[in-house]
């Protein structure tokens, strides 16, 4: 019983803390707001965010001893970061300054559909029929959420390419950061974003005379970092947190949250509303990816069964398992692990690559 009992409060801060980091990563896009009101541009932006971040995880990275990557791992996280993190969020902050909040967090929420998808083209996953009917379901919502009325096409465009760089960052990712401590993960990712952001930002200076621009007032640089220290550093910590003591399945389907938390925050602070067939949009989009999430963690259940089975009949732990077993878990911070959408051969992403 005081197991039960312990296990119990364990699962319920795991909840809390996954609720936490939802909310946090949630309130980014509004923050986003406020700093662009305040002066920031995209630039100045991402370069204060990943700067402090950085900074700070590597301070608690290295207080909790961590082991470092090395090698090629290291210089493919660098490139995560570098390439993927970067070319995520310039795509993602960009479109918040020509479309609602609302409507970029739940076009962002196509991810999941993409990165089944790309394991289908790029992995060799078979699409199942749960896949199919999910990746419909994301094809109809995002058609509801695009043709309901309201947005500009760029703002829209750039949304659907953020959704498209964050699949191919958590595809790579989750082979690139395989046995990669997570904390020490989002740590090279933002050092190495914010090195790329200031070379671009150096790059675009010294072509066309336009310098990062900051925050004319203290409201501008208090939204900055709290993008840094809310939304991106204490919000990893305790998605992390709550990753320990609940699992990835559970872990993602709490963290659909997140553009609940950003719809229900832009209309009460910015007066933004969705129109009904976009509503009825990114309903289908949530649930498309708590589908997929299911039908993962059914997969993964079935994968464990068989484990189970074969250590019941003597077999080797190390033996090769049956295609489409699952394997090892530990991969890259920020987003619905790619095991829940699909991706059974690599293992994790969501656990290293979460930084959004």
């Amino acid at each position: 019983m005081p197991f039960i009992a312990d296990s119990s409060r364990a699962a319920l801060r795991g909840v809390l803390y996954v609720a936490l980091s939802a909310v946090a990563f949630g309130a980014m896009a509004i923050f986003g707001r406020y700093a662009y009101a305040g002066g920031a541009d995209v630039l100045g932006l991402l370069i204060v965010r990943f700067s402090i971040a950085g900074a700070l995880l590597v301070a608690v990275a290295r207080r909790r001893r961590v082991r470092w990557p090395r090698g090629r791992a290291l210089a493919a996280i660098v490139g995560m970061g570098a390439l993927g993190y970067v070319g995520q969020s310039l795509c993602y902050f960009s479109a918040l300054q020509h479309a609602q909040a609302s409507l970029v967090a739940l076009l962002l929420y196509l991810y999941p559909a993409f990165v089944a998808l790309l394991a289908a083209w790029w992995l060799g996953e078979r699409l199942t029929r749960a896949k199919a009917v999910a990746l419909a379901l994301c094809v109809a919502g995002s058609a509801l959420m695009v043709g309901g009325g309201r947005g500009e096409p760029l703002g829209i465009a750039l949304a659907l390419g953020a959704a498209v760089v964050y699949s191919l960052y958590i595809v790579v990712g989750a082979k690139a950061a395989r046995g990669v401590d997570p904390l020490a993960t989002v740590a090279v990712i933002c050092c190495a974003a914010a090195a790329m952001l200031a070379m671009l930002a150096l790059a675009r200076a010294a072509a066309f005379d336009a310098p990062p621009h900051w925050p004319r007032a203290a409201a501008g640089w208090a939204a900055l970092v709290a993008i840094a220290l809310v939304s991106t550093v204490a919000a990893m910590l305790a998605f992390f947190a709550g990753l320990a003591r609940l699992g990835a399945a559970r872990t993602s389907m709490l963290s659909t949250l997140e553009p609940v938390v950003t719809v229900a925050l832009a209309a009460a602070l910015f007066g933004e509303t969705l129109t009904p067939l976009q509503w009825a949009g990114g309903v289908a989009i949530l649930a498309a990816v708590l589908w997929l999430v299911r039908a993962g963690d059914a997969a993964d259940s079935r994968g464990a069964g068989d484990d189970r089975e074969r250590r019941r009949l003597g077999r080797r732990d190390d033996e090769p398992s049956a295609p489409g077993g699952s394997g090892a878990d530990g991969g890259p911070a920020g987003f619905v692990d790619p095991n829940e959408c699909g991706i059974r051969r690599v293992r994790s992403a969501d656990e290293n690559a979460r930084p959004m």
